[in-house]
């Protein structure tokens, strides 16, 4: 009687939580097109003025002696040009003159992604490597970027990075992959190409919710086989199968070198990605075993933490301790998406018949969260090694900002507090990009920083 009661909850808590999400994800895309209805409209009514785009030419040329910063988004996040004018950054980008959003896979795994990013930047095919794409049973070229977003990049133009979520990870394999000089073609490269890396909630060590969602804690590879991820891979393949173009354009997974076309692999192929025999849910080479905490280790064993960049991160927590118990810190705080996550990321227990995912773990430790990540996973990368670290309570104390070094704060907010909806978070949205675009700009560097004022004088 008992376990059919859990079973029932469990059903329960599955149904409302895929309802949760499918209404978010369509509440964002109907603000999509209902944006780019307005503004074509607005358009129509109003011509585009000349004098604007004369302008923006006059500013593109007074940046010119500016690094980028690049703003890399996380798990279903998109980049510019997707999801037509809606931004995921919530408008931050216009903060500074020169920022770029790349576009990158919303489920690719971490080093697709970071695969991806290069070659946005640099220009060219996309390469993923002959025996990374045997391996994992997909094409090894991908999408062509006739022209680079920063073709000059290298160790005398280098980028400043801003990672959210997982695209803070995606931004250390990338630097540790321009460390090993894994790109074909670009023997030169090195770590100093990336002058700072700032994260925002970023995943550094895995989260306990990928277990929630439906991962196995066993191997942190395998899904159960009735979870909310799963739901999620038979959509992603059914959308990817269908590959109705006006709406891929709108929104991608990023798994088109998956070749998961029906025009490609027919009605069989359909089968064999649905019951897990191809396709990247069967090789694992997607976003979610990178999130978890043996994945994060997985990974993490393999970066390092470069001694001439810099180093900053931003931590959100939506709980709090009331006599020795982790609670959510209220209900108006967190986004409805998040508060169940919240509750039970706060009681997470790992199983007790699975062995911990390292030595001296213990459930506490992962209690604090902001919905989607634990706080302990995004101050700094810590396990397998704990890389050397700084909690920052007042920016001044700080200064100067020493490289090889992550300085972290904590902030009351949940994971999507400082994305796609400004409003959300008030004043603390310009406190923290201000801060972040601040920081690139007049505290990191290698050499004497060139403000945009100062570039014709």
């Amino acid at each position: 009687m008992m376990r059919w009661w859990i079973s029932s909850l469990q059903l329960v808590e599955l149904f409302v939580s895929s309802m949760v999400h499918m209404l978010y994800g369509f509440y964002i895309f109907s603000t999509a097109v209902a944006g780019d209805l307005s503004q074509a409209f607005s358009d129509w009514i109003f011509k585009p003025n000349l004098a604007d785009g004369l302008k923006r030419v006059d500013s593109d040329k007074s940046i010119e002696g500016l690094p980028p910063i690049v703003l890399v988004h996380g798990i279903f996040g998109f980049g510019k040009g997707r999801l037509g004018g809606l931004s995921y950054f919530a408008g931050a980008e216009k903060k500074d003159e020169r920022v770029l959003v790349p576009d990158l896979g919303s489920l690719t795994s971490v080093y697709d992604r970071a695969r991806e990013l290069f070659y946005y930047l640099k220009g060219g095919q996309v390469d993923y490597g002959e025996e990374h794409s045997k391996a994992c049973g997909h094409s090894q070229f991908g999408r062509v970027y006739d022209k680079g977003h920063y073709p000059e990049w290298d160790e005398d133009h280098p980028i400043h990075f801003v990672g959210h979520s997982a695209g803070a990870q995606v931004v250390r394999v990338l630097q540790q992959m321009l460390a090993d000089r894994a790109f074909k073609g670009h023997e030169n490269t090195s770590p100093n190409w990336v002058l700072s890396i700032t994260s925002l909630s970023g995943a550094f060590n895995g989260t306990t919710r990928a277990y929630l969602d439906g991962m196995q804690p066993e191997d942190g590879m395998s899904l159960k086989p009735l979870c909310l991820l799963q739901l999620c891979r038979v959509g992603v393949i059914l959308y990817d199968w269908f590959d109705v173009q006006w709406l891929k354009s709108y929104y991608n997974f990023g798994f088109d070198h998956f070749n998961m076309s029906r025009k490609k692999i027919g009605i069989w192929g359909l089968v064999n990605c649905l019951v897990g025999r191809s396709g990247p849910f069967a090789s694992g080479d997607w976003i979610l075993p990178d999130l978890t905490i043996q994945g994060s280790m997985r990974l993490n064993s393999r970066i390092q933490t470069f001694p001439d960049t810099y180093y900053f991160s931003y931590a959100t927590k939506r709980t709090r301790k009331i006599m020795g118990v982790t609670i959510p810190s209220g209900l108006l705080g967190i986004h409805p998406l998040l508060f169940i996550r919240v509750l039970q990321m706060s009681q997470w227990s790992h199983p007790p018949d699975v062995s911990p995912p390292y030595k001296g773990y213990r459930d506490e430790d992962w209690w604090d969260n902001d919905g989607a990540l634990n706080t302990i996973s995004m101050t700094h990368p810590r396990f397998p090694t704990e890389h050397p670290s700084h909690l920052v309570v007042n920016d001044s104390e700080c200064q100067p900002f020493q490289p090889g070094i992550w300085y972290y704060k904590i902030v009351d907010g949940d994971h999507i507090l400082f994305i796609v909806n400004r409003e959300r978070a008030g004043v603390q949205f310009d406190l923290i990009y201000d801060s972040i675009f601040e920081r690139c700009r007049k505290h990191a560097f290698r050499k004497t920083p060139t403000m945009p004022n100062q570039v014709h004088q």
